[in-house]
C-alpha cells in the first residue's frame, strides 16, 4: 500500500514538473512592434453608397398605338434632335384621314346648299313684302316668309360649326398620322431600348416606352443616401472622392450639388439624398453603377499623425519587461497600469484619471480592422518620440481589471482618414511618463 502511494506521488510529482517545463518552453515573450510618428494631412470624410446616373434622361415613347414597322437606333446609338428613330405602321391612321377629309366635304356641301336656300327664302320674303304692301298677300303669309329666312340661318350656323369640327378632327388624324414616326427630342446616346421590330404598343391608357436616351455622359451625377447623423455636415461644394467595381484602382472625383429635403426612411433608418456631380470626359463611369463615395467634411494639414490604435494601449508588466523599462511607481494600483479606480472615474489602465476615457485623442482617426495598437512614449510635456510601441496584434492585455469600456468604439458613417501615408493616423500623439498625464500635443 506504501509502494502504490508513493508511486502516485512520483508520477504527480514528474508530471507537473513536465507540465510546467513544457508550458516554460511555450511561453513567447510578447512580441512589440513599433510604428513611425509622421506629420501630414488628416481629413474628416463621410462614407456612404450610391448610383451613378446621367444628368438629363428623356424617356421617349408614343402618343398613339400601333405596330412597330422600322426601328432606326439600337442601344448605344447617338442620336441628334429630331431625328427619326423608329417608325409605327400608318395604315389605320391614313385611313382615319381619309373618312375626315369625306366628313369635311359633306359638310361644307350641306353649307353650300344652306346658303342657296337662304337666297330663295329671302327672295321670297321681298315677294311676301310686296304683295303684302298692296294687300294682295294674306299677314299669314308674309310672316311664314319671314321665319323660313330665320331659320335658314340658323342652320347655316349650325352647318358652318360642323365644319369647324370636321376639320378639327381632321387636324387630329392628320397629326396623329405624323406621331407615327418616333424622333429623338435631344441630343445623346441610347441607353435603353424597350420594344422589338413587329411588337405592338398600346397608347390607350398612357404613353408606352419606346427608348430611354442620355442627353451626355461626359457630365454625370452619383445619387447617394446620406444619414439624417451626417446630413448637417453636407455643403454644396465639398469635395467627394469615390470608387466603383469595375475599376477597382481609379478614384473618381466629385463636389456635392444639392442636398435634398425629402427624407427616405427604410426600416426605420432615415436618409437624405445627396445629388454629387462627377465629370465622365474618359466615359469609364456607366448609369447604374455602384459608387462608394466619401465626402471630405474637413481637413488638418501639416499635424502629427500615428496609428489610433496607440490610444488605446494599455501595457502590462510583460510590456514593460520585453521593452527593458521599470514600471511606474504606482503600477497596479489604480494608477497607469493599474486597475480603474473604484470611482468609476479614473482613466483605465495604462493611464491616470482625470474624467476622461482613456484611450481616446482628440481629433484621433479610426483604425482599419486589424490594425495593431500603439502608444507613443516620452517624457512629460514634451512632443511624443518619433517613435511609437505597439502591442501584440493590437489588442488590449489580458488580465485587465473590472470596469472599463470595452464597447467597440464606431462612429456614425464619418472617419478621420490620413492622406499621404499607408496607415490611418491620429492628429495628435500621447506623451507619458511614470506617473505623468496623458496629453495631445499637437
Amino acid at each position: 500500500m506504501k509502494k502504490l502511494i508513493t508511486i502516485i506521488i512520483l508520477l504527480a510529482v514528474v508530471g507537473s514538473a513536465g507540465g510546467w517545463y513544457y508550458m516554460r518552453k511555450n511561453t513567447k515573450d510578447p512580441e512589440v512592434r513599433t510604428a513611425q510618428v509622421s506629420r501630414g494631412d488628416v481629413v474628416k470624410v463621410v462614407q456612404a453608397t450610391g448610383t451613378l446616373e446621367a444628368v438629363t434622361t428623356v424617356q421617349v415613347g408614343t402618343q398613339v398605338g400601333g405596330t412597330i414597322q422600322n426601328l432606326y437606333a439600337d442601344f448605344n446609338d447617338f442620336v441628334k434632335k429630331g431625328q427619326v428613330i423608329a417608325r409605327l405602321d400608318p395604315t389605320i391612321m391614313d385611313t382615319q384621314i381619309e373618312q375626315q377629309k369625306a366628313n369635311v366635304t359633306r359638310s361644307q356641301a350641306d353649307l353650300e346648299r344652306l346658303k342657296v336656300t337662304l337666297t330663295d327664302a329671302q327672295q321670297k320674303l321681298e315677294r311676301a313684302k310686296a304683295l303684302s304692301d298692296k294687300n294682295l298677300l294674306p299677314r299669314t303669309d308674309l310672316e311664314t316668309a319671314q321665319v323660313n329666312v330665320e331659320s335658314t340661318k340658323a342652320q347655316i350656323k349650325s352647318s358652318e360649326a360642323a365644319l369647324v369640327q370636321a376639320q378639327s378632327q381632321l387636324s387630329t388624324a392628320e397629326v396623329n398620322r405624323a406621331h407615327t414616326v418616333i424622333e429623338a427630342p435631344i441630343d445623346g446616346i441610347v441607353i435603353q431600348r424597350a420594344v422589338e421590330l413587329g411588337q405592338t404598343v398600346n397608347a390607350g391608357m398612357n404613353a408606352p416606352l419606346l427608348f430611354i436616351i442620355a442627353a451626355d455622359l461626359t457630365k454625370m451625377q452619383v445619387n447617394a443616401n446620406i444619414d439624417e447623423a451626417d446630413v448637417g455636415s453636407m455643403r454644396t461644394g465639398q469635395n467627394v472622392t469615390f470608387r466603383v467595381d469595375a475599376f477597382p484602382t481609379d478614384t473618381f472625383t466629385g463636389s456635392v450639388q444639392q442636398v435634398r429635403l425629402q427624407p427616405t426612411t427604410v426600416q426605420n433608418v432615415v436618409t437624405y439624398q445627396t445629388v454629387i456631380a462627377v465629370p465622365n470626359q474618359q466615359l469609364k463611369l456607366k448609369p447604374g453603377m455602384t459608387a462608394n463615395v466619401q465626402i471630405e467634411i474637413s481637413r488638418r494639414s501639416n499635424v502629427l499623425r500615428m496609428p489610433v490604435a496607440a490610444t488605446r494601449f494599455r501595457p502590462t508588466a510583460e510590456t514593460f519587461a520585453a521593452l527593458k523599462q521599470e514600471p511606474p511607481p504606482d503600477f497596479g494600483r489604480g494608477g497607469p497600469g493599474g486597475r480603474r479606480n473604484a470611482g468609476g472615474t479614473g482613466g483605465g489602465q495604462g493611464f491616470p484619471g482625470g474624467g476622461q476615457r482613456s484611450g481616446q485623442a482628440a481629433g484621433a482617426a479610426p483604425t482599419t480592422g486589424g490594425a495593431p495598437a500603439a502608444a507613443v512614449t516620452g517624457s512629460q510635456g514634451s512632443r511624443p518620440t518619433q517613435q511609437a510601441t505597439v502591442s501584440p496584434q493590437g489588442q488590449q492585455p489580458a488580465g485587465q481589471g473590472q470596469g472599463q469600456d470595452r464597447r467597440p468604439r464606431q462612429g456614425n458613417g464619418s472617419q478621420a482618414e490620413a492622406q499621404g501615408g499607408g496607415d490611418r493616423m491620429a492628429a495628435c500623439g500621447l506623451a507619458t511618463s511614470a506617473g505623468g498625464r496623458m496629453g495631445c500635443v499637437r
